[in-house]
C-alpha cells in the first residue's frame, strides 16, 4: 500500500506541519511524536484493522481542537489501525452508543483532559506531542491494505442513533489527491481554519489534507475574523470554513479593511458542510476581489464535487465531479436524469474510490444505502446546470417540497429570502396542505428585531425572483435558527417545534 503521509519520511524535517495557537510541530517532530505513539499502540496490542475485524484495530480519539488530536490520529494511522473521533460536545447517551458500537481498545486524549464518566471504564493513553521516536518505516504498516479502515466517523444521527461510517485508507487518499487536482493544492500551501476535529471537514480535509501534501495547517482553536486576518497576513494561503463563518466574515468586511485585505491575499477560500448563500458570496467578492469556492461531500463519501480553482466562478453551485468520482441524478423510480437544464431535480447518487465501505455493525443500513449496481444514495437533491455544474437544492427528506405538482428545492427559496434586506437568516420547509399536497413554510430571523418584514412582502419578493409557485405560503419568525456544530440548520427541530 502507499503511504498516506509521504512527507513524514521524505519531506523537509524542519518545515512546520502543525500549529495550534502558540504550539507547533515540524515534520521531523511530528514524525517522532506520531511514530512513538504508533510504536506504543503496537506494544499495547493494537493491530491493523482489516474490514470486518474485531475491536482490536479501533482506537478512540477525544477530538479536542488541540495539537494532541492531530498527533493521535496520525499515530493511529501510522500504526495501521482505525481512529474513531469522539465529539467532546456529545451527550452521555450518544457517547455511550458510539463506545458500545465501535468498542475501541482504548481512548487517546491530551494530557489533563477531563473525560465524561461514560469514558471512565475505557483504557486511556495521554498523547505526548513532544515524544521522540522513529517514524514507522513503510513495512511497519504493510499489513494495512488500501481497503482497510482508516477512520470510523459517526453520522449526526438525525433519524436515529448515529451510524459509524467506515472510511477506508483509499478513500482518504483518493479524496485528498482529487482535491489537490481541483484546487492546485501543494506543499507550499499553508491552511488556516477553526473547524472541529471530529468531522471529516476539519479532520480529513483540514488536518490530513495538508499533511498528505507536505504543507502546513494552522488551527485557530476557536474561529474569529481577527484570527483569520492574522494568519492570512502572516503567510497562510488557504482558508476552510462553513457558511456560518463566512457569513460572519461578510458582516465584518464593511468595517474591517484589514480583514478585506487579508482575504484578498489568500490563494483559495473554501466553504463546505452546507450551502453558502449567494448573497454572502457576492459581498465577499465585492469587498476582497476573491471568490469563495464550494465543494460537496458527506461523511460516507468524503468529497464528491468541487468548483475548480482554475475554473469559472460559480456561486450557488458545488462544481463538477472530482477526478475518479462518478455522479448521476435519478428520479424517484430510479430513472436517470440526463437533462442539464438547471430545473430537473433528482437525487444525487455517486460511485468511486472515495466511498465508505460499510456502516459499522449495520449490514441492513449498508445494503439500503446502495443500489444493486453499487451507487450510493446520498439523499441530496440537485439539478445540473448547462455547463455541468451541480446545484444542490436540499435534502430529499427535509428540503424537497412537492407543491401543486411541482418539485421545489428549499435551497433556492432560502437564497432568495436572504437577498431581502429585512432577513438575517432563513430556512424553508414543507408542511401538509389539503389542496397543494405541501405548502412552503419560511422560517425567518429578522435583520432588525424591531421590524419584521411582512409575510406578503416576503412572498412577493420570492415570486419576483423565482416563480409564483415557489413563494412561501406561511412565514414564521424566530429569534435564531437551530444549528448543529457544523453550522447546518436542523430542520427536523423546526418541524418538531
Amino acid at each position: 500500500m502507499s503511504s498516506l503521509f509521504p512527507a513524514l519520511a521524505d519531506g523537509p524535517a524542519e518545515r512546520v506541519a502543525l500549529r495550534f495557537g502558540s504550539r507547533s510541530l515540524t515534520y521531523g517532530e511530528l514524525a517522532g511524536a506520531a511514530g512513538a505513539l504508533a510504536a506504543r499502540l503496537r506494544g499495547a496490542g493494537i493491530a491493523p484493522a482489516p474490514a470486518g475485524a474485531g475491536a482490536g484495530g479501533r482506537v478512540a480519539v477525544w477530538a479536542t481542537p488541540e495539537l494532541e488530536t492531530a498527533v493521535a490520529v496520525t499515530g493511529v494511522l501510522l500504526a495501521g489501525a482505525a481512529a474513531v473521533p469522539l465529539n467532546p460536545k456529545s451527550g452521555e447517551r450518544e457517547l455511550a452508543h458510539i463506545l458500545s458500537d465501535s468498542a475501541p481498545s482504548l481512548v487517546l486524549t491530551a494530557p489533563g483532559a477531563e473525560l465524561p464518566p461514560v469514558l471512565g471504564a475505557s483504557r486511556r493513553i495521554d498523547v505526548d506531542a513532544s515524544a521522540a521516536g522513529a517514524a514507522p518505516a513503510e513495512e511497519a504498516v504493510e499489513e494495512a491494505a488500501d481497503g482497510d479502515p482508516a477512520l470510523v466517523v459517526y453520522t449526526s444521527g438525525t433519524t436515529g442513533p448515529p451510524k459509524g461510517a467506515v472510511l477506508p485508507r483509499r478513500a482518504v487518499a483518493a479524496t485528498l489527491d482529487a482535491l489537490a487536482d481541483a484546487w492546485q493544492w501543494t506543499g507550499d500551501d499553508v491552511l488556516v481554519h477553526g473547524l472541529p476535529l471530529f468531522h471529516v471537514h476539519g479532520l480529513v480535509l483540514g488536518v490530513l489534507g495538508p499533511l498528505r501534501r507536505g504543507g502546513s495547517v494552522r488551527h485557530l482553536g476557536r474561529f474569529s475574523t481577527a484570527g483569520v486576518a492574522r494568519e492570512l497576513n502572516d503567510g497562510a494561503t488557504m482558508l476552510f470554513g462553513v457558511p456560518t463563518m463566512y457569513h460572519r466574515i461578510a458582516e465584518a468586511l464593511t468595517d474591517d479593511p484589514e480583514l478585506a485585505g487579508a482575504l484578498g491575499r489568500a490563494r483559495l477560500l473554501v466553504s463546505g458542510s452546507a450551502a453558502l448563500p449567494v448573497h454572502d458570496h457576492e459581498r465577499i467578492t465585492a469587498a476582497t476581489g476573491r471568490r469563495v469556492i464550494e465543494r460537496y461531500g458527506m461523511t460516507e463519501t468524503l468529497m464528491n464535487t468541487s468548483v475548480r480553482a482554475d475554473g469559472p466562478a460559480r456561486p450557488g453551485t458545488v462544481g463538477v465531479p472530482l477526478p475518479g468520482v462518478e455522479l448521476r441524478l435519478v428520479e424517484e423510480d430510479g430513472t436517470q436524469i440526463t437533462a442539464s437544464d438547471g430545473e430537473s431535480v433528482g437525487e444525487i447518487q455517486v460511485r468511486g474510490p472515495n466511498l465508505f465501505t460499510a456502516y459499522l455493525n449495520r449490514p441492513d443500513a449498508t445494503a439500503a444505502a446502495f443500489t444493486a449496481d453499487g451507487w450510493f444514495r446520498t439523499g441530496d437533491m440537485a439539478v445540473r446546470e448547462a455547463d455541468g455544474h451541480i446545484r444542490i437544492v436540499g435534502r430529499k427528506a427535509t428540503d424537497l417540497i412537492k407543491s401543486g405538482g411541482h418539485k421545489i428545492g428549499a435551497g433556492e427559496i432560502e437564497n432568495a429570502l436572504l437577498e431581502h434586506p429585512g432577513v438575517l437568516e432563513a430556512a424553508v420547509t414543507g408542511e401538509p396542505d389539503a389542496d397543494l399536497g405541501e405548502r412552503i413554510v419560511a422560517w425567518i430571523v429578522s435583520a432588525d428585531p424591531r421590524r419584521r418584514p411582512a409575510a406578503e412582502e416576503l412572498a412577493d419578493h420570492v415570486a419576483r425572483r423565482l416563480a409564483p409557485h415557489k413563494r412561501p405560503r406561511v412565514v414564521r419568525y424566530l429569534d435564531a435558527l437551530p444549528r448543529n456544530d457544523m453550522g447546518k440548520i436542523m430542520k427536523r427541530a423546526l418541524a418538531d417545534g
